[in-house]
């Protein structure tokens, strides 16, 4: 079932979305980045080597990780002698999310059907239309977190084993395996990691036998070495905890002893007040070890300049709090969330049954992650499904009425229908006002792409939106994109455009800057006075007015403004 209804809402969103997917314009942004970069490692960049060469002042060592690259770029590599590498690379694009989507949907029957057996298919039928967390598997979507909510299930799903010497091992071993691949492709979902942990240790602190606990502890800290080997990347001492370094991994690896410890050392104690005793102590021996390698980690967006903060960072809509969110985008993103977690709460309340507790654990740590950033609810929201599923088999007994509205509640897609339908701003990225634009075409469009790919290789200076997407359509090497560690790129596009011309020029030339784009929303995050101002380069390209070092070259009635930057008397190049 979870195959079938994987492939048919695979080929609707290919076939509704095939004029992008043909021209390999994908979904987002990371996307199209994650594509170049398994170009690149494909084209001979050493697998180390995670740096993108045409992005920001001098390259930029990227914070991923090699392993969501594993299987697409297979796919690429071994269709590509017979298919050629732009057919090999679209059938790469769409058959790795939908290999995801199918087991993040058979997990999750297996999750319901471990809870409710009669509740399965529905669970799956309701986890596919669960909006936000199914845009993760659209055709095109091969970043990362489709990845990690696939580990995220598998690690519920081994919690929820039957009991058994046995299969308490293995259990352990899945969930240390499936927590050690998510830290190594990002640190996202690591509250989720955390929350695994807690309940395996819950079990074993209040009498459990310690075999769960000891096959994740040792799986856990194994699987931490052999990626310290494999996958390591050349930036692997980089100063932050925001991916797969050096700091990340000590911080890991040192957590990983604790559960063998407690295994071990607490064969010998049966009273579960011993145990608690015994944890404290290894908790703060820990504590002491953990806070000078993970402190960087409580801020991995520390080092992001603050006029990036407060333009960009600030503004991006899964990255906001929730307590700052627009209202409609935040009803789109938890909608379905609150209700599954509601659900689950009642389910558990009246099957007086604990394994509901699982369920709801991770329910709650996706709530309280978005008050942090609001991409915290994609686990939750695909966790919902048991929970939801179960109220339905309940309201068919109860007759028609019922059951309609169980499936409505249950349809993720309703929420953010229902806020635009209440007036709610429905992205929390919408501008305060309309901003003038030089365009009707988007920075990300690919009409915007294919005339920029048109021209000459050169070094673009681009609303940041469109870097990741020139980056993988063109040869042209862009100065900013939407990546924290780009400082000195983003932070340098930012002033480029908010300068007087003169100042403009010299950043030009300081970053030997070819082209200027002036593209549709490109700027809508900036107050609507400054992009009026005409004493700043962004008001005098939005008036028609550039300086003379600005050259326009596209000029036929292009559906973006581009211009060459002269900084000698040669002629600009034309589109061909």
């Amino acid at each position: 079932m979870a195959i079938a209804i994987a492939a048919v809402l695979t080929i609707a969103w290919a076939w509704r979305d095939w004029a992008n997917l043909a021209q390999l314009h994908l979904p987002d942004t990371d996307d199209a980045m994650r594509l170049q970069q398994i170009r690149d490692w494909l084209g001979g960049q050493p697998f180390r080597d995670l740096s993108q060469h045409r992005l920001g002042i001098d390259g930029l060592a990227m914070h991923w990780s090699r392993l969501p690259d594993l299987v697409p770029a297979a796919i690429i590599a071994q269709l590509t002698p017979s298919l050629g590498a732009a057919r090999a690379a679209l059938v790469a694009v769409i058959a790795w999310p939908a290999t995801l989507f199918v087991a993040a949907l058979w997990l999750i029957g297996g999750i319901a059907r471990a809870i409710e057996p009669a509740t399965a298919r529905t669970a799956i039928i309701v986890a596919a239309v669960g909006y936000p967390v199914t845009t993760l598997f659209m055709p095109g979507r091969i970043d990362h977190h489709g990845f990690q909510i696939v580990l995220m299930l598998v690690m519920v799903r081994a919690l929820l084993m039957l009991p058994g010497a046995v299969s308490n091992t293995v259990s352990g071993a899945l969930i240390g395996v499936a927590a050690c691949a998510s830290l190594v492709i990002g640190l996202e979902t690591a509250p989720f990691i955390v929350v695994a942990a807690m309940i395996v240790w819950a079990r074993w602190a209040s009498g459990g036998p310690g075999a769960q606990l000891m096959g994740f502890g040792l799986t856990f800290g194994l699987c931490l070495a052999f990626a310290r080997i494999v996958f390591a990347p050349d930036g692997w001492t980089y100063p932050a905890c925001d991916g797969f370094t050096k700091i990340a991994w000590q911080g890991a690896q040192l957590a990983s002893f604790a559960p063998i410890i407690l295994a071990l050392g607490g064969s010998g104690m049966t009273s579960p007040r011993h145990r608690v005793a015994a944890s404290g102590l290894i908790a703060l021996v820990g504590a002491a070890m953990l806070v000078p390698v993970a402190r960087p980690c409580a801020t991995p967006y520390g080092a992001v300049d603050p006029l990036l903060a407060r333009l960009w960072l600030d503004n991006v809509g899964e990255a906001q709090s929730l307590l700052v969110a627009a209202p409609g985008g935040a009803i789109g993103y938890i909608g379905l969330l609150v209700v599954g977690l509601i659900a689950s709460s009642v389910c558990a309340y009246r099957r007086r049954s604990l394994i509901w507790v699982v369920l709801i654990c991770f329910q709650l740590a996706s709530l309280i992650l978005c008050f942090v950033q609001l991409r915290g609810a994609y686990g939750g929201a695909i966790l919902a499904a048991p929970a939801l599923a179960t109220v339905i088999t309940a309201a068919r007994r109860r007759g028609p009425g019922w059951l309609a509205g169980a499936w409505i509640g249950s349809a993720g897609m309703v929420y953010p229908i229902a806020a635009q339908a209440l007036g709610a701003p429905a992205s929390p990225q919408t501008p305060p006002h309309p901003t003038p634009s030089s365009s009707t075409v988007s920075c990300t469009s690919a009409d915007a792409i294919a005339v920029l790919a048109s021209l000459p290789p050169g070094t673009v200076i681009a609303p940041m939106d469109m870097g990741a997407y020139a980056i993988a359509g063109t040869r042209h090497r862009l100065i900013a994109a939407p990546y924290h560690r780009n400082n000195a790129g983003n932070a340098s596009m930012y002033r480029f455009y908010l300068s007087g011309p003169e100042a403009a020029r010299s950043i030009a030339d300081r970053v030997g800057a070819d082209y200027v784009v002036l593209c549709g929303g490109g700027f809508d995050s900036l107050d609507l006075a400054w992009v009026r101002d005409s004493n700043r380069l962004i008001g005098a390209l939005e008036a028609g007015r550039p300086p003379a070092w600005l050259v326009p070259i596209n000029q036929y009635r292009l559906p973006i403004r581009i211009f060459a930057v002269q900084h000698g008397l040669s002629t600009p190049p034309t589109p061909h």
